[in-house]
């Protein structure tokens, strides 16, 4: 009985690391571009696929803001990152994305001391419940209406420093997700309720947003020297999960553990979309495991809501 245990424990152990060798198994950005010269704004880069893909870019002789909420993780993240890579050029930059007037407060302080700014990676996300400063849902706020108004306040300088890349972080998640224009018209929120389940699916919507987002940022960038992408970073170990409810954990930390894979694998589809050559007249597609996914779900390419979307963010911000 005891040798069939253990045989049976050394198979799934054996089945386990097949598996992340093979079907978990993320491709890594083969891109070779040195950095040497150019700007780069990683939002969320004090942990997880930020810090990863700021730590990748510094290390190819970028300048790297880190805009991030928190200053104490913020400066822990670079200290790491200048001992890692030797790059000096990695400073922090106060970003609250669930607060529209830091944004303002961001952009402005950001012009004002850097002179280009060659590549934005909106990477932060969260799945929290509650509001933003400006009462918006947090996940919507955050996840999509934060980076929507940064990078429309900062495309001069793209524009100015091209050619320049916009990237941000989607989900899969976008499958599960929708654009329910009169719950946001009405509650200034994705969707209602608060449940661990219900904030999930309003992390779909929000997903779904980015992609939309960037459908439509690639037709208004049309005719400039900036291009624009989002993607699937795969099945990650983050924390951006960290303030769900004990039950949700209890579900999901054991199938994160087992089958999720780690940051540095998570950051690669990031960092192909914002140094692979030759991908630019695929700007405003959808990209998963370093490639083009070529059949989208329709909503993801429903140019009416992309549209709409994107007026009714230009009003939420007061641009309109």
């Amino acid at each position: 009985m005891m040798q069939e245990l253990l045989l049976l424990g050394a198979l799934s152990v054996g089945v386990y690391f097949l598996l992340h060798m093979t079907v978990l198994k993320l491709p890594r950005c083969k891109a070779t571009a040195k950095l040497n010269g150019k700007t780069a704004i990683v939002t969320g880069a004090n942990t997880g696929i930020g810090k990863t893909t700021a730590m990748d870019l510094a290390r190819r002789g970028a300048r790297v803001i880190l805009a991030c909420r928190d200053r104490g993780r913020a400066e822990a993240a670079i200290q790491e990152i200048v001992q890692e890579t030797g790059n000096n050029q990695v400073i922090f930059m106060q970003l609250d994305l669930g607060s529209l007037k830091s944004v303002r407060s961001f952009v402005e302080n950001f012009l004002r001391s850097e002179s280009r700014l060659d590549l934005l990676i909106n990477n932060a996300g969260l799945m929290n419940g509650g509001k933003t400063e400006e009462g918006f849902g947090m996940i919507f706020g955050v996840n999509h209406l934060g980076h929507f108004l940064l990078t429309v306040l900062l495309l001069d300088r793209l524009k100015a420093s091209g050619p320049s890349r916009v990237v941000t972080v989607a989900s899969k998640a976008y499958s599960f997700g929708k654009v329910d224009f009169n719950c946001l018209t009405t509650h200034r929120d994705l969707a209602l309720g608060s449940s661990d389940y219900q904030l999930f699916q309003k992390y779909c919507h929000s997903k779904l947003c980015n992609i939309l987002f960037t459908y439509e940022l690639a037709k208004r960038l049309q005719g400039s020297d900036v291009t624009c992408y989002s993607l699937h970073p795969g099945a990650i170990k983050t924390e951006i999960g960290r303030y769900s409810g004990f039950w949700w954990r209890l579900f999901l930390n054991p199938i994160i553990f087992l089958f999720f894979v780690d940051a540095e694998s998570g950051a690669q589809t990031t960092l192909h979309c914002a140094l692979e050559q030759g991908i630019e007249h695929l700007s405003g597609h959808y990209f998963s495991q370093c490639a083009p996914v070529l059949n989208m779900e329709s909503k993801a390419r429903d140019g009416a809501v992309a549209k709409k979307l994107w007026e009714l963010s230009e009003s939420f911000c007061g641009l309109s």
